[in-house]
C-alpha cells in the first residue's frame, strides 16, 4: 500500500489538534500533503493518483472527503487506480459515521491501519448550461431546496464556535424565505416538493436516519420529497427527529431509483455532502460498486 494523507493545516478544533499530535506517526507510514485554500484537496488528490499513490486518506470533514473524492475523479482512471479512506476531523462527519469509524482521530487512524477495502456505489450530479455540463461526485447524500438554502445561510465563524447548532439556526432562517417548487422526474413519474433529499447512505446531518432503506451497494438512490418545507412541517417532524432520529411516516414521498432529474420554477441551489455546488436543474445518477473505500475490518 502506498498511502497519501491530505490535510488542511488551518483546520481548527479539538479533533484537528489531536490529529496534529499523531502527525509524526502518520508521516512515518505515509506521505502527508497539506492544503492552503479551498479546492486544494481536490487538486492534491488528482496529483497523488498521478504520482502512483493507491490509497488516498481525507483528513477532515465531509467537505474535505468530497474534494478528495472529486480529485480522484479528475485523474485518468482514478477510481480504478486508487481507493479512499477518511480520518474524521469535521463538525458532523456523516460519511465516517455511516462507515462505522470512530470519531476520535487517534482511534480512527488505528482502525484505518487495519481497515479492509470494499466497493460502494458512486453517485454524481450533472449540472450546468448545455455545452458546459459539470459533474460533482458524492458518496453519502445530496439535497436541494430548503436544505441548500440553509447551508448558504450558515454563519461559518459561528459554526466554529457552536458546531452543528449553526446548521439548526441557519435552517430556521431559511424557513423565513419563499421556497422554490422543485419537480422530481424519475422513471416516467414526477413529484413536486419544496425540499428534496437524495441518499446513497442511510444518514443525514449526523445520526438522523432519513434514508432507512438506503444501501450503498444496491445500485439505487433513496429520494425523500417534502411536499412543503415550512413551520408546520418542522412542528410535525421535529419531535420525531429529536426522540427517534427519523422522519414520521407520511411526512415525505419516497422513491428509489438509479437516476433522477431535479428542476425548479425559480432559482434553487443544490448541495452534496453539505457543500453548495450549483443551481438546478441537475441530473443525479450512480455507478454500482464504482468506488473503492476503506472500512473498519470485521
Amino acid at each position: 500500500m502506498r498511502a497519501c494523507v491530505i490535510f488542511n493545516p488551518a483546520a481548527k478544533g479539538q479533533k484537528a489538534d489531536r490529529f496534529r499530535r499523531c502527525l509524526d506517526r502518520i508521516r512515518a507510514e505515509c506521505v502527508l500533503k497539506t492544503t492552503g485554500a479551498p479546492g486544494d484537496a481536490r487538486r492534491l488528490a488528482a496529483e497523488a493518483v498521478q504520482e502512483g499513490f493507491d490509497t488516498l486518506i481525507a483528513a477532515g470533514g465531509d467537505g474535505t472527503f468530497n474534494e478528495v473524492l472529486n480529485g480522484l475523479g479528475d485523474a485518468p482512471d482514478g477510481f480504478a487506480r486508487a481507493r479512499l479512506g477518511i480520518l474524521p476531523l469535521g463538525t458532523v462527519n456523516v460519511f465516517a459515521r455511516e462507515l462505522g469509524f470512530p470519531l476520535e482521530p487517534a482511534a480512527a487512524w488505528e482502525v484505518l491501519r487495519r481497515a479492509q477495502e470494499t466497493r460502494i456505489d458512486l453517485a454524481w450530479a450533472d449540472y450546468g448550461a448545455t455545452g458546459d455540463v459539470k459533474r460533482q461526485y458524492f458518496a453519502q447524500m445530496a439535497g436541494a431546496g430548503l436544505d441548500a438554502r440553509a447551508i448558504a445561510l450558515v454563519n461559518w465563524p459561528l459554526k466554529k464556535k457552536i458546531g452543528p447548532l449553526a446548521y439548526v439556526i441557519s435552517g430556521l432562517r431559511a424557513l423565513l424565505g419563499r421556497p422554490a417548487e422543485i419537480a422530481v422526474s424519475v422513471e416516467g413519474k414526477t413529484f413536486t416538493g419544496q425540499l428534496v433529499l437524495i441518499g446513497n447512505g442511510r444518514l443525514y446531518g449526523g445520526s438522523f436516519r432519513f434514508f432507512p432503506q438506503a444501501d450503498m451497494r444496491d445500485g439505487q438512490l433513496e429520494v425523500c420529497v417534502f411536499p412543503r418545507a415550512n413551520w408546520l412541517t418542522l412542528l410535525w417532524c421535529g419531535p420525531w427527529l429529536l426522540l427517534a432520529r427519523r422522519l414520521p411516516h407520511g411526512a415525505v414521498n419516497r422513491v428509489r431509483a438509479d437516476a433522477l432529474r431535479l428542476a425548479s420554477t425559480g432559482p434553487a441551489q443544490f448541495e452534496v455532502e453539505g457543500e453548495l455546488i450549483g443551481n438546478l436543474p441537475a441530473t443525479f445518477s450512480l455507478q454500482r460498486a464504482g468506488l473503492r473505500v476503506l472500512v473498519p475490518s470485521a
